[in-house]
């Protein structure tokens, strides 16, 4: 779990669940706007959560 600042409506959640879920491996991307996070699953073990960060970051959404 990620927390994302900058997030504060619905196309907020839509634009980093989009960036999130561009990341290869990444098979679920789920925004709590309350609580500013990002959920991730990966498809295995390991997920390349950097990139995820670096990403959702580019798009605008400051990762703490």
């Amino acid at each position: 779990m990620l927390t994302v600042a900058g997030m504060s409506c619905q196309h907020c959640k839509s634009h980093v669940e989009k960036a999130a879920l561009g990341v290869a491996g990444v098979i679920k991307a789920e925004v709590g706007l309350d609580r500013k996070e990002l959920k991730l699953a990966f498809a295995g073990e390991k997920g390349n959560i950097e990139e995820v960060k670096k990403v959702v970051t580019e798009a605008g959404y400051p990762v703490a």
